[in-house]
């Protein structure tokens, strides 16, 4: 026999459902023999038929659980091994180490840096308390959970296992919204050997920038209550503002989470967005299903995917000016097809009591819009999609309807449909698009509005961007083949004719001048903006080939060539005019022939693109840009053929704007949220 001390080897029930979430644990232990040192009363020894297996090693306050059932038995010594006989049914084992351990009438005794390994996930906290006859724990002080990529702060957590039921007080916890279904996943089997590297991820004092995406977030509340399969919380706050300053987070009143092997349901009353601690704005978030995302599923929720539910736009072509939109949860068709649906109401159309947007009663679709007087179908108007995938395929489908008034359906009906997916030629990744579109409406520089009655076809893309030191590199390779029926180039008649194109872009960036950037990592020091701002002189080149081929033998082909300079100055980190951006690109074409469409004629030979932004005063900044006509033989010469300008109130966190684009009388508002790591 082994003369080491005997360390307490306790078999319990305690595996935290739905808080402590399973992940892998290396050291599975599964003990069918015992072998209990000579030191223990043989009042104490177990029933006969449990064989006894010599101990080798024995480290000091260190807690091992297993699934295995033994029989119970009493006694006055501390520190030593016992086998709870109550506990008949344990799937998963823990690991519990603390610098003391001790244990007194069934209760479970941990104190001094206790870590608790479940399955590979962790809890951290400077006392446990474990009573084995009521199945109630508790831990309190410190408490530090990882639940794999979620991590979580916590004052008291107490849970009862027959009842199934807790609170967690205090909660303050690291979300990863691009894992947090699998996070939950009970049969989860990652192992995190540094715990201390893992819980550290929560303080940020400097962060990343991610665009284009926002997956951390910061969850707290004051209380957290389990029941079983439900979580809820009367008031609970999110940010994506991982600094954790006052610029923005989102208030849940009632929330309830319903977590799921592949999804996770949510519901809430009314919520607030809060903006500086100052501003509040409601919105309902309502019943939301959140699924698991996966290579050969499309879903139509990311977790805390916040899309704006209202929309205010401006549009004077089809809509008569300002309307208001208000987006409704998707609505699952089958596992990956889903369908979006945004009512709108026609603000100034309705005031105005008349519309401009369609033809006359009677008349073709491409004749000349007049004034019409509306009725009450005439206030509405709705916009749809439906997206996913049908096998391998990509799917998006967009409608567009500006009346209710069945008289004028064809005229206010719009849609376009899409088809992609991957595809391997020429030993390189091409996107394959297989197209549709009924009263498809474009926009073609000095021509203005065109439109296409209908059209379908294939087309390929490839698109390549690398960088070569300092220099950035874009380029885009374009086959099509389609058949079309749209505006004559001369005349507002329909013309029919199938059109084959080839075309190449490319785009370059080369620095003269840059300053030099310490570190992609920003601090609380950058109020206004996500990431550094690179500053210097640059020289932005393009060059662009296109051939496009028609029926009768019509073709239009050019080459066109760009080279100009961009000027970026300031940090943007003080509060008046600390950042200006300049861009002046002039663009050549050398062409010849002319398309059958208007949509897709050449007619501006020079043009020049020019960008200008200017920060004016704390968070506030204006961005134009615009397309310059100064082809002589246009009659735009001289005018502007494309131009948007907006007004933008910039914070780190979050971007609010209004933006107008008076070559096509559109406009609207928008709000992004930015992403950090």
């Amino acid at each position: 026999m082994n003369n080491c001390q005997i360390q307490k080897i306790i078999f319990l029930c305690l595996t935290f459902p739905n808080i402590f979430i399973s992940s892998g644990y290396a050291r599975t232990l599964h003990l069918q023999k015992i072998n209990v040192s000579n030191d223990i009363n043989q009042s104490n020894k177990f029933q006969e038929n449990n064989e006894l297996l010599n101990l080798k090693y024995c480290k000091d306050h260190q807690l091992l659980i297993s699934s295995e059932s033994t029989q119970n038995f009493n006694s006055e010594i501390i520190q030593k091994e016992i086998i709870n006989k109550n506990i008949t049914s344990v799937v998963n084992e823990i690991y519990i180490e603390s610098k003391v351990q001790s244990e007194t009438n069934d209760i479970l005794y941990a104190q001094g840096e206790v870590i608790v390994k479940f399955n590979g996930n962790v809890l951290k906290a400077d006392s446990l308390v474990y009573n084995k006859k009521t199945k109630l724990a508790k831990a309190e002080g410190d408490i530090q959970i990882n639940f794999n990529n979620q991590i979580f702060y916590a004052d008291i957590v107490e849970y009862d296992f027959v009842k199934k039921k807790g609170d967690f007080i205090n909660v303050k916890g690291f979300i990863n919204s691009e894992t947090i279904i699998s996070d939950f996943n009970l049969n989860s089997k990652s192992i995190y050997e540094n715990f201390s590297s893992i819980i550290n991820r929560i303080q940020k004092d400097k962060v990343v920038f991610t665009p284009g995406k926002v997956t951390n977030w910061i969850f707290s509340t004051k209380s957290l209550k389990v029941n079983k399969n439900k979580w809820s919380s009367e008031q609970a706050f999110l940010t994506n503002d991982l600094l954790l300053t006052n610029q923005v987070k989102f208030q849940f009143n009632g929330l309830k989470i319903y977590p799921n092997k592949e999804k996770l349901n949510f519901k809430s009353k009314i919520n607030y967005l809060i903006l500086q601690d100052r501003i509040i704005i409601p919105f309902w978030l309502g019943d939301r299903t959140i699924l698991k995302k996966s290579k050969n599923s499309f879903t139509y929720d990311s977790a805390f995917a916040f899309e704006n539910k209202w929309n205010i736009g401006y549009d004077n072509l089809n809509k008569d000016g300002y309307f208001i939109g208000r987006k409704l949860d998707s609505i699952k068709i089958n596992n990956n097809l889903f369908l979006k649906i945004e009512p709108q109401f026609l603000l100034q159309r309705t005031l105005k009591g008349k519309t401009n947007s369609f033809v006359q009663e009677n008349y073709s679709l491409n004749s000349p819009r007049v004034e019409r007087n509306i009725s009450l179908s005439d206030y509405f108007a709705l916009s749809s999609s439906i997206e996913g995938k049908i096998k391998s395929w990509d799917l998006k489908l967009t409608k567009e309807l500006n009346s209710f008034d069945l008289d004028k359906f064809a005229n206010a009906f719009r849609t376009k449909a899409e088809l992609s997916k991957e595809i391997n030629l020429f030993n390189t990744t091409f996107v394959n698009r297989i197209f549709g579109a009924y009263r498809e409406r474009i926009w073609n520089g000095s021509i203005g509005e065109s439109e296409i009655h209908n059209a379908y076809g294939l087309q390929l893309n490839q698109t390549k961007s690398w960088k070569n030191g300092s220099v950035t590199k874009n380029q885009i390779i374009t086959f099509g083949l389609g058949n079309y029926k749209a505006e004559e180039l001369n005349s507002s008649d329909f013309a029919k004719s199938y059109k084959g194109s080839i075309s190449y872009q490319f785009k370059q960036r080369s620095p003269i001048s840059e300053k030099k950037i310490d570190s992609a990592y920003i601090d609380k020091s950058f109020e206004y903006i996500p990431e550094p701002i690179k500053q210097g002189v640059f020289i932005n080149s393009r060059i662009a080939l296109n051939y496009n081929l028609y029926k009768n033998g019509n073709s239009q082909k050019y080459l066109g060539v760009g080279v100009g300079p961009e000027i970026i100055i300031g940090d943007f980190k003080k509060d008046f005019l600390d950042y200006t951006r300049i861009k002046v690109l002039p663009f050549y074409r050398f062409k010849s022939g002319n398309s059958i469409f208007k949509f897709d004629q050449v007619s501006e030979k020079f043009t020049v693109n020019l960008n200008f932004d200017q920060h004016l005063i704390g968070p506030w900044l204006i961005e134009t840009q615009g397309t310059l006509n100064l082809s002589k033989d246009s009659v735009d010469y001289g005018k502007f053929i494309y131009s948007r300008i907006g007004m933008n109130f910039k914070k780190r966190s979050y971007s609010f704007g209004i933006f107008y684009q008076p070559h096509d009388q559109a406009g609207g508002i928008n709000f992004t949220l930015n992403g950090f790591k």
